[in-house]
């Protein structure tokens, strides 16, 4: 269909209590049935206030029909982020892992199809998502993660013709608020080990000595273990019950293990039950462990009869960390360890914490420091 090269559009007034001037003009769209169409559009320029002329509201006008007059312009396609949404999570989030795919679909389904889902993608600015933030009251972390799968929908609309402009120039997000994060402290950890029974035991003692992920640690299999060089392999991971790759490609990794642990892994191998995928923690049916479940049945009663604050799997990982600090451990082999990148200030931002011996001993130090005299 042939479209004109140039077009002014027009203004006019209208309203009673506040005039304002409406621009027209056509525009070519795709339709979702792929057939281009001229409509006519209608936007809202301003008041009289903001342009008192005809002439000021035409050069409001001009500068917004910039786009469509340009000798590169195309027609978009258009659909509602409603209509676009099935498409995306179709073609693109189904390419993603298991565990991202849950937590995209359920952040689109509650949060931003609710709120953008009867717009037309190509009406979504700046000012729309930063409203979607302001009114939304989710927690800073999960405003930023809504915000950052918005992002990754619309470099797939961008891509496909629904879109040509970037909303999220200038937005403002709320500023994190970082919770507390609980880990065992070693005699904490000792308690733990001392109360459990196996299979938990070497489930408990393996994710405290190596600082391995729940779901990677569930995805172990015996040939991943080697005892000879005492040495542990990150291959896959499990996600609710279902095995997929390692969350990150640092993720995929291999260290040493202690010689105690692996005493211990080769005495447990010996009562070890055979199981189809070969994991080394698998139900009786054959199933890998799911992480949520072993907290639930037994990490927290656990705790519970120990007299310890009830927390996850993910406790053990910040004790590894932290104890590696107390141990002086080089930065680059503690980040290896963790599977987090080279670099990264993740290792010492979150997963290292300050423990109360520590915090006692410098404080001790410092008052030796500046007051040697002992004080009565």
């Amino acid at each position: 269909m042939a479209r004109r090269r140039f077009q002014r559009g027009s203004v006019f007034l209208r309203g009673k209590r506040e005039r304002v001037w409406v621009a027209r003009w056509r525009e070519d769209v795709i339709g979702v049935d792929n057939v281009t169409r001229r409509v006519c559009r209608k936007e809202v320029l301003g008041t009289i206030r903001d342009f008192p002329t005809k002439k000021l509201a035409l050069r409001e006008l001009e500068i917004r029909l910039a786009p469509i007059n340009s000798r590169s312009y195309r027609a978009l396609r258009t659909a509602t982020f409603a209509q676009f949404a099935p498409m995306w999570k179709k073609d693109i989030l189904s390419q993603h892992k298991l565990s991202t795919q849950s937590a995209i679909r359920s952040t689109i389904k509650n949060h931003l199809i609710p709120f953008f889902g009867d717009l037309q993608m190509k009406d979504i600015d700046t000012r729309g998502v930063q409203m979607f933030i302001q009114g939304t009251k989710l927690a800073p972390r999960t405003i930023k993660n809504a915000i950052s799968y918005l992002e990754m929908m619309w470099s797939t609309a961008k891509a496909w013709g629904y879109v040509n402009h970037d909303p999220f120039a200038g937005l403002v997000l709320p500023k994190p608020q970082r919770a507390g994060r609980f880990f065992f402290t070693a005699e904490e950890i000792r308690n733990i080990l001392s109360g459990a029974i196996d299979p938990y035991r070497t489930f408990y003692w393996s994710a405290a000595e190596t600082g391995i992920r729940a779901g990677e640690l569930c995805g172990i299999r015996v040939s991943d273990v080697d005892l000879d060089n005492r040495m542990l392999v990150v291959r896959q991971s499990v996600w609710q019950g279902r095995i997929q790759s390692p969350k990150t490609q640092n993720a995929y990794r291999q260290f040493a293990v202690s010689p105690q642990l692996a005493t211990h892994l080769r005495v447990f191998l010996g009562t070890w039950r055979p199981n189809e995928l070969r994991l080394l923690f698998a139900t009786p049916t054959g199933r890998p462990w799911c992480a949520s479940e072993v907290m639930r049945s037994n990490l927290h009663p656990l705790l519970d009869s120990l007299g310890i604050r009830r927390c996850g799997l993910h406790a053990f990982r910040h004790a590894n960390s932290s104890l590696m600090d107390r141990l002086n451990t080089p930065m680059k082999v503690r980040q290896e360890r963790l599977g987090h990148a080279h670099g990264s200030d993740i290792t010492m931002g979150i997963y290292t914490h300050a423990v109360s011996e520590d915090d006692r001993k410098v404080a001790n130090q410092l008052g030796e420091m500046l007051c040697p005299a002992t004080v009565n």
